[in-house]
């Protein structure tokens, strides 16, 4: 490490200056959202160096060795920088990570119209750390992946039901469900004729959590006028 003696005529004596250098710092976390999160980060230096945090998102700084965080919000996943300087180099910097972790919010459901012997797709997008696992259902039932005129496809944050040769069997409620260790939630869309009229569509979002994750699937009931 650069030395720096700074000593001379009318300075008394020397004085050994030594530049600012991060010793300690916070490993990255992975917390639930809503925790209280604490990081700090230990620096050594003549003369006794600043310590500064940095928030990338937004900017701000805070001063001092702990950086304090109370109940965590999903939008605060993010990298903070420490920052250490005395003046006697450039400043010494260091990076930690915090995740937060929440349960799956599914944040688009669409009723999609179809027509006989064409394609169609449903789609449940849901946003969750960890990454939720998505399932369908139909009538209480998973939809049959082996079925030549049915797929589903499942994507990092959104599943797809993806039909080949829509027939009538096809038209009526389908229920998303995405979950993680955090919870789940579930939510009701249908597949639809042109010129149908449907009612009790099931409302969005009936997050699950807990030990022994349990569910209740609403189911909309089809209805022909």
């Amino acid at each position: 490490p650069l030395v720096d003696w700074q000593c001379g005529a009318g300075q008394g004596p020397c004085r050994l200056s030594l530049p600012a250098r991060i010793v300690n710092i916070s490993q990255d976390k992975s917390v639930n959202e809503g925790d209280d999160v604490n990081f700090f980060c230990l620096a050594v230096g003549r003369p006794e160096p600043t310590v500064t945090w940095k928030d990338f998102k937004y900017g701000l700084m805070s001063e001092g060795e702990f950086l304090e965080i109370t109940e965590i919000k999903r939008h605060q996943a993010e990298e903070f920088e420490c920052i250490t300087n005395n003046g006697v180099a450039p400043p010494d910097t260091r990076r930690v990570k915090v995740t937060v972790n929440y349960p799956p919010v599914i944040t688009e459901v669409k009723n999609m119209p179809a027509q006989l012997g064409k394609t169609a797709i449903l789609r449940c997008e849901a946003m969750a750390v960890p990454t939720a696992s998505f399932e369908w259902y139909r009538d209480d039932r998973r939809p049959v992946e082996s079925d030549n005129t049915l797929k589903i496809k499942n994507e990092k944050t959104r599943s797809l039901l993806l039909f080949t040769n829509v027939t009538e069997k096809h038209f009526g409620n389908y229920t998303c469900f995405a979950s993680n260790r955090l919870g789940a939630s579930n939510a009701s869309m249908l597949l639809f004729r042109p010129g149908a009229v449907y009612g009790g569509v099931a409302s969005l979002n009936g997050r699950l959590s807990g030990v022994g994750l349990w569910f209740c699937l609403s189911i909309s009931v089809l209805m022909k006028v």
